[in-house]
């Protein structure tokens, strides 16, 4: 998402890349594609990490061709931001690039342009003018990082696909907080419900994702697909606002958040609680780009204190109160090294309008790489609190996302999941990779 977009990792990474091998006689522009887990190898530590510093461990990535002739790109895939956008200068950094010279289809967008014209949360400062009369954009994320550079349109292909004339943001500077990590990639793919973003300007009625366990193979699907094998969906409608507010993005995939429970026992909290306030702050958005869930506050409080309660005896709490997980989470546990899978743990239940997701086992806690302490391993509540981060609202992330069938119907504005098995979805679908 714009306004929390953290797309960067720490010290362990998986990539999530869609392999291009068209595997199906596709009609119109839909598309099936592999979702693929890589394992890279944790950084090593030169001394025991405190604080750790507010990092993304994981992406979900995207591998297509730009341009003509092709040009291969790796674009993260991210359901909370608009324009997508690829590095245009190779740098010691960004060695993975785009170089639209190279490109007889790339056509920068002129500042006189109407598109140049078009405002969305994505520009934290209007688009201006560069010194060749060409539409210049700044993008700035939460992690303080920001690239910038020129609108432009060119041809995105994938799976036999040619899509002409995508608008794409062309950027040649980036100052990232992390930018090795940002070397892995070339860009982002903007899938928001915004006039700018991938799906909109492709007119994809719905798109659908299943993430794997590492080591297993997910799928990524673009239109509108049916299966008699997948369960029932849950649904939760969008939340649409109209009012323009300070603090709520109107183009996120915006859900009423409406209880937690933590077995059978509900946060003893009001409902109003979940609902944004009078300035925007407090919408609840399912996003991609961001890996844990973060809730605000008071919530957060609440939910944390209950799952301690019902752990206790069955987990021991690491005692630190220095070491605060990637800035937000402080509900860390100490669990013997190698010990084979996690004690049965309290079972939370996030409760949406009309749908339940449900988080559960290893989705709970989350190992912190290449960091031990006296022969434990530290393992960390997957819920953070927004409110340590600066974001006024409540963030779905991917992690408990996972081995759930997501589908994204803009047709008829709703969110819709149920728990899957990711792995054997793809083998249903004929992916074997």
């Amino acid at each position: 998402m714009a306004s929390v977009h953290l797309l960067h990792l720490s010290n362990l990474f998986f990539i999530f890349s869609l392999l291009l091998q068209p595997r199906f006689s596709l009609s119109s522009k839909n598309a099936i594609l592999p979702l693929k887990i890589q394992k890279i190898a944790p950084l090593p530590l030169t001394k025991p990490p405190k604080k750790l510093s507010f990092n993304h461990n994981v992406t979900l990535t995207v591998t297509l061709a730009v341009g003509s002739p092709p040009q291969q790109v790796t674009m993260v895939l991210d359901t909370g931001s608009e324009l997508s956008w690829l590095h245009c200068k190779k740098t010691p950094t960004t060695p993975l690039s785009y170089d639209p010279l190279h490109s007889t289809s790339y056509t920068p967008i002129p500042c006189t342009s109407s598109i140049c014209m078009t405002r969305t949360r994505d520009f934290t400062i209007p688009a201006s003018c560069d010194p060749r009369k060409l539409c210049h954009v700044t993008l700035s994320y939460a992690d303080a990082s920001s690239v910038d550079g020129n609108l432009a349109h060119d041809n995105f292909r994938f799976t036999g696909l040619v899509l002409p004339g995508v608008i794409f943001g062309c950027m040649d500077t980036d100052s990232s907080s992390n930018q090795e990590e940002d070397s892995k990639t070339t860009g982002l793919m903007g899938l928001n419900r915004g006039s700018l973003s991938f799906v909109t300007q492709m007119g994809y009625p719905k798109f659908s994702y299943c993430i794997s366990d590492p080591g297993s193979t997910g799928v990524l699907l673009l239109g509108d697909f049916e299966f008699s094998w997948l369960p029932p969906l849950s649904y939760t409608p969008l939340v649409k606002m109209t009012t323009p507010l300070p603090y709520y993005d109107r183009v996120a995939y915006t859900v009423q958040l409406e209880g937690i429970k933590v077995t059978e026992t509900v946060l003893p909290l009001p409902k109003s609680i979940y609902e944004p306030d009078h300035t925007g702050a407090g919408q609840t958005m399912v996003d991609s780009g961001t890996q844990f869930t973060f809730l605000l506050g008071p919530v957060y409080t609440a939910l944390r204190n209950e799952f301690e309660r019902q752990t206790r005896g069955v987990l021991r709490v690491y005692e630190d109160p220095d070491f605060v997980f990637q800035g937000a989470m402080d509900l860390c546990y100490r669990v013997e090294s190698g010990r084979v899978g996690l004690p049965v743990l309290p079972v939370v239940r996030m409760m949406f309008r009309g749908a339940e997701m449900v988080v559960s086992g290893q989705r709970l806690l989350y190992k912190v790489a290449g960091f031990t302490k006296g022969g434990d391993d530290i393992y960390c509540f997957t819920f953070g609190n927004s409110d340590l981060l600066g974001i006024e609202a409540y963030v779905i992330g991917h992690h408990h996302q996972e081995n759930m069938w997501m589908e994204f119907d803009l047709a008829n504005n709703r969110v819709g999941f149920a728990e899957v098995r990711c792995d054997s979805a793809s083998q249903k679908l004929g992916i074997d990779l």
